[in-house]
């Protein structure tokens, strides 16, 4: 049954934890709500916005609308409340990362190669940093393109700069190639896709989601946290991996099925994301806070002026 006075927006789990989070992300980001029909998430999200109104339709069970919970929160801006492209979405991440990490890592010997799968691998990054941005600032189509670009200039060049002063190297530095390339990509990647944020600011509420402005200062601590995320999501499995693929290509069974290194690198990857997705957006709190004293001068006296000492902090979506 339906507690009294449920609210289907208050977290499952202790969000000031990291377990707390891990097990929020694990709910969300699992890759089965991507198999789900887009009708039944449209209910979903009915259902949803119905509990928010408190009309709890007759019959509903608990276990009813805390999965609606789960399929909305999968795939549905958590500012604009708009169904998100199934690519962009955290839940299509070990299912889309699985793939481009096995076939970077595979395909890391010639120009060509790199040069094609770093180049579809920004074009996924940008598709996923555009869709899990801060919704409230919006961003025009040349700043997309502008970053786009600049965020796969940056991949290329470090990919196919490091593949040839690698040339001589052990081959195991040559593995980390892609590792490396990716990391200087992000860097770049999701600043340039969200530099709207960083230009006008983000909206900053307090700890009742009253709006109290906007603030550029928190959008630059919620993008870092988003880069640093994103770089750990990828590192465990694009480090690792090479190290055991490096071994196991020694043993003569392996040397005869070359041609199965490339799944067996997917399904690899597969393995360290499906933990990784979920653990790597763990690391920060959603709904990232901010002290009053670390914000803008102009709007800390704008927040003093109005509420006096009773706003210590402030809050807003960080985006994933």
């Amino acid at each position: 049954t339906v507690p009294h006075g449920f609210n289907i927006d208050a977290p499952r789990w202790d969000q000031s934890t990291f377990m707390g989070r891990l097990k929020h992300f694990l709910n969300i980001t699992d890759p089965r709500t991507l198999l789900v029909p887009e009708q039944e998430l449209d209910r979903a999200k009915a259902l949803v916005e119905a509990c928010r109104t408190g009309l709890v339709p007759p019959g509903s069970s608990l276990e009813q609308l805390l999965y609606a919970k789960k399929l909305y929160d999968s795939a549905f801006h958590p500012d604009s409340g708009e169904k998100m492209n199934l690519f962009g979405r955290m839940s299509f991440q070990v299912p889309g990362g699985m793939a481009l990490t096995g076939f970077m890592l595979q395909f890391y010997r010639t120009v060509p190669a790199v040069v094609f799968w770093q180049w579809v691998n920004q074009s996924f990054n940008a598709c996923v940093n555009y869709t899990n941005r801060n919704a409230a600032c919006p961003i025009s189509l040349k700043q997309i393109g502008v970053a786009y670009v600049t965020a796969t200039g940056t991949a290329l060049a470090t990919a196919v700069g490091l593949n040839l002063c690698t040339k001589r190297a052990p081959p195991l530095l040559a593995r980390w190639v892609p590792f490396v390339a990716v990391a200087a990509a992000n860097c770049v990647n999701i600043p340039m896709m969200r530099q709207q944020e960083i230009i006008n600011g983000v909206t900053v509420t307090d700890q009742d989601n009253n709006e109290l402005g906007c603030s550029r200062r928190a959008a630059v601590k919620g993008i870092v946290q988003v880069v640093v995320s994103r770089i750990t999501m990828a590192a465990p499995g694009m480090i690792t991996l090479p190290i055991i693929m490096e071994q196991l290509e020694k043993y003569p069974f392996m040397q005869r099925i070359r041609v199965l290194h490339g799944p067996l690198q997917v399904l690899l990857s597969g393995a360290f994301l499906l933990f990784m997705v979920p653990a790597a957006c763990a690391l920060f709190p959603q709904r990232c806070s901010l002290a009053l004293a670390d914000l803008e001068l102009e709007l800390r006296d704008s927040i003093v002026t109005k509420h006096g000492d009773k706003v210590p902090y402030v809050y807003f979506n960080k985006g994933l």
